[in-house]
């Protein structure tokens, strides 16, 4: 099978978790058989084509106002051009319509289509082709792709959002068949009136084993770790604005990640703990060998962070918020504890508690020695190639 997977972005460029993702799940099939092609986003000009590790990534030059990704951030006018441009992006259209006469693929598989837009759909269904669809954000029906806006998760959807995302509801039924890497996700787009009649599913992403999961002191006080975007959706500031309220000394606090300068910058100044240590970017295994307990206090409705899962897998605790789809993993690790999104108070009352009786909070990891199996390697690309029969089964009938 000749396949085309379409992303955003494509390591080296990363932002998050998607990214990663879609390059492991694109090695390990081409290690399983198949021919990967990668269709990517690039700053460059003019379009580039290398191999990384068996996978043909295609580096193609955005058709927009500006590179989203990095550097300074542009006005108010200038991002609303650019989403306006984004909601059916005819030059991204022709100029995937040419790669897809180029590599001539069997079934393209998309995920995040920020910067490329739902309108490269019909040029697959104009050749003929399969056409799957992974959701990694919601950004068909959210311009700002996290169902948050202002501080706050998006009670109900926006009317300029409904506006702007509206071509995706009728594009959405030109696809084969869908998947959410959580069932609330994929919840989420049918509730908008996405995807209403087409095959839909959960698959989970590959999430490499460590070869040694490191061991913890078991003394000491214990190391709470957060690692993700310094951004507000990311919960941060609940986590920051509970330990006044945890009322123990015994803790350390360590933070890994960037975000834009000026909030990073101003909740460093905010929180001068000693016990707090920022660390910038840092390695997730080496972040993970160097605390106990790792913090996800997502606000926005996080579909399903794959560092909850790289947590577990490398023998830690995970506190979370109970956003999105994470109460759907929570029964993999040993030791996992949730909170209400936002309520700070609530998340020093569980901070204080495993501080308390930190001998289980020190000894995480897996619930039991079949916990990740549904993340393995072989587990996810037996899972993609049903989901891949069932896109061309819709294409193609019986």
């Amino acid at each position: 099978m000749r396949l085309l997977i379409v992303n955003a972005l494509y390591p080296p460029h990363r932002i998050g978790g998607a990214e990663t993702s879609v390059a492991l799940l694109a090695e390990a099939l081409a290690r399983d058989g198949v021919e990967v092609h990668v269709a990517t986003l690039d700053a460059g000009s003019a379009e580039q084509v290398v191999v990384e590790r068996g996978v043909i990534v295609h580096r193609l030059p955005i058709d927009q106002y500006y590179w989203p990704w990095g550097g300074s951030r542009p006005g108010s006018g200038r991002r609303a051009l650019w989403h306006w441009r984004d909601r059916w992006n005819r030059a991204a259209a022709a100029r995937f319509g040419r790669l897809l006469d180029t590599v001539r693929p069997d079934l393209v598989h998309s995920h995040v289509l920020t910067g490329f837009g739902a309108s490269i759909w019909p040029e697959v269904k104009r050749r003929g082709l399969s056409l799957a669809h992974s959701l990694r954000d919601y950004a068909l029906i959210c311009p700002r792709s996290a169902l948050f806006r202002n501080g706050q998760p998006c009670v109900s959807r926006c009317v300029d959002c409904q506006l702007v995302t509206r071509p995706t509801r009728a594009a959405s039924a030109l696809v084969d068949a869908v998947a959410g890497n959580s069932d609330f996700i994929l919840a989420a787009h049918r509730d908008a009136g996405r995807f209403k009649a087409v095959d839909g599913r959960s698959l989970f992403n590959v999430v490499p084993r460590p070869k040694r999961v490191s061991a913890r002191p078991t003394e000491g006080p214990l190391t709470f770790g957060f690692m993700g975007r310094i951004e507000a959706e990311k919960g941060i500031e609940t986590l920051l604005d509970a330990l006044p309220h945890i009322g123990r000394d015994a803790w350390r606090l360590r933070i890994a990640g960037v975000g834009r300068g000026a909030y990073a910058e101003r909740l460093r100044r905010q929180s001068d703990d000693p016990r707090i240590d920022w660390l910038g970017w840092a390695d997730a295994g080496d972040f993970a060998r160097s605390i106990d307990v790792l913090m996800i206090p997502s606000l926005w409705p996080e579909p399903l962070p794959r560092t909850l899962v790289e947590g577990v897998a490398h023998g830690r605790s995970i506190i979370a918020a109970a956003s999105g789809g994470i109460p759907e993993v929570a029964t993999i690790g040993r030791c996992i504890a949730l909170f209400r999104p936002g309520d700070a108070r609530a998340l020093a009352g569980v901070m204080r508690g495993a501080i308390d009786h930190s001998a289980p909070w020190r000894t995480g990891g897996a619930a039991s020695a079949e916990a990740l199996d549904p993340f393995s390697e072989r587990a996810v690309v037996a899972a993609h190639h049903e989901f891949y029969d069932a896109a061309r089964r819709a294409t193609t009938g019986p």
